[in-house]
């Protein structure tokens, strides 16, 4: 009776090609992995200089993650660690912007108001021993991650300053570091200007603090809004919904769409617009990626800002994590879905068009590198379109007034952000309507 029903099994079997392709695929991964494991035992054993397996393990899911696209990728312990701290937004540390010079870590600046900048720690100084240890050998993360730690815990560092004929100690209480991702001022009297650095925990509550400021300060004399996010990498999706709902009153914010049901998802803003309608211009260029991109679309699809300055990086998927092990101390960025802004445009390779392009003297479009040119990207299977060309002149600017400094050798101008305040200025004094226009994108 047994022989009867394995013999119907396998006769099942091979009446369903389903089954037997499943079958096969599962046998050739199998005799797949076995090469992989047979190629790394003859490194270990043959390789001309000893090697470390982990290392070669590693170096194996990379190359795995990679083949797929750049953005997918390992994250082991310490760069994992690290990720955490940028995307949080704040540490236990000294309060130094660093860097690595010499073998040793030099202190770019020390930030106000943290232990470093307290305990007399200056620009230029060299740190070369981090409680007794040599900083020689070590590489600059390493260094790093020895100098933060828990709040209130004390760490003593050995300074070297020019000045001074001999090295000496520094004790430093670890305090709770924010990195602070937006800035705000007020330019020309009457306009306000927001600028954010990347979208960690603290951006979103950031933004809505600059925009109560700036309306605290200007109330009715507040002519308009500068969004700077140019050269801004990107962060938490969260953040740049929460960014993107304090200038909107309504309607969807930003779409994904992927292979598995569970990464399509859809946004919207809630009921309320922070600056009641004053005008807004986000400025972007080429480095302006991801969660900058899904803030510039939403607010230019909805006509709430005039986006200024070039097309944007490009990169419009979605990265997620995944924990990996008992301790999650370490984790896979995934590649699962594409961004869409509200009007349905994939953001993936084309990255946004600015409404007014404006570029800084002598800059040229090609010599910038976008999410396009990285080797391996996910193509946009929209078809192309291209706005080029479509907003020639700005109606508000005079046609003769020229940004550009008459002498290449003087200070570096930033004609984005003139251009902008320019703009704001005339849009202050044009009826609702005339504003309307000028917000509007030329058709697509």
């Amino acid at each position: 009776m047994r022989n009867f029903v394995t013999g119907a099994m396998m006769a099942l079997m091979v009446s369903m090609p389903g089954a037997s392709e499943s079958t096969s695929k599962e046998s050739e991964l199998y005799n797949q992995l076995d090469t992989w494991t047979n190629i790394l035992k003859l490194v270990r054993d043959n390789y001309v200089d000893e090697v470390d397996e982990k290392e070669l393990i590693e170096a194996a899911i990379q190359g795995m993650l990679r083949s797929l696209d750049p953005h997918s990728t390992y994250l082991n312990p310490d760069v994992y660690q690290q990720v955490r701290v940028q995307m949080e937004g704040e540490y236990g540390g000294l309060g130094i912007e660093v860097q690595m010079e010499n073998g040793v870590v030099k202190v770019v600046s020390p930030i106000d108001e943290t232990p470093a900048a307290k305990a007399g720690i200056q620009g230029g100084d060299l740190i070369t021993h981090i409680d007794g240890t040599p900083v020689v050998g070590k590489t600059l993360t390493e260094a790093v991650k020895e100098m933060r730690g828990p709040v209130d815990s004390k760490i003593t560092i050995t300074v070297v300053r020019e000045e001074q004929p001999e090295p000496f100690e520094v004790e430093i209480t670890r305090e709770k570091i924010l990195v602070r991702s937006v800035r705000h001022r007020i330019e020309d009297e009457s306009i306000g200007y927001i600028r954010v650095t990347t979208f960690n925990m603290q951006s979103g509550e950031g933004v809505e603090k600059a925009i109560e400021n700036i309306v605290g300060e200007l109330g009715d004399n507040l002519d308009g809004v500068i969004l700077d996010l140019r050269n801004n990498p990107g962060g938490l999706l969260d953040e740049a919904i929460r960014i993107s709902d304090a200038f909107l009153d309504r309607g969807e914010i930003v779409s994904t769409r992927g292979r598995i049901r569970n990464n399509n998802s859809r946004w919207y803003a809630t009921s309320g617009d922070m600056l009641e309608g004053v005008p807004v211009v986000v400025l972007v260029n080429a480095y302006s990626a991801s969660a900058s991109e899904i803030v510039a679309g939403a607010l230019q699809d909805h006509r709430r800002a005039v986006v200024l300055g070039d097309r944007t990086f490009g990169k419009g998927t979605v990265q997620s994590e995944i924990r990996l092990g008992r301790t999650g101390n370490q984790a896979i960025r995934l590649t699962t879905a594409r961004y869409f802004t509200p009007s349905g445009t994939s953001i993936q390779e084309r990255g946004v068009e600015p409404d007014i392009e404006v570029l800084f003297p002598n800059q040229r479009r090609a010599s910038a590198r976008r999410e396009a040119d990285l080797q391996g990207h996910i193509e946009n299977d929209q078809i192309s379109q291209d706005r080029a060309g479509e907003i020639d002149e700005d109606p508000l600017l005079d046609a003769e007034e020229t940004i550009e400094p008459a002498d290449p050798d003087a200070p570096q101008v930033d004609v984005q952000l003139r251009y902008a305040i320019k703009l704001l200025k005339n849009m202050s004094t044009l009826p609702q309507s005339q504003v309307a226009e000028v917000r509007q994108p030329a058709s697509r």
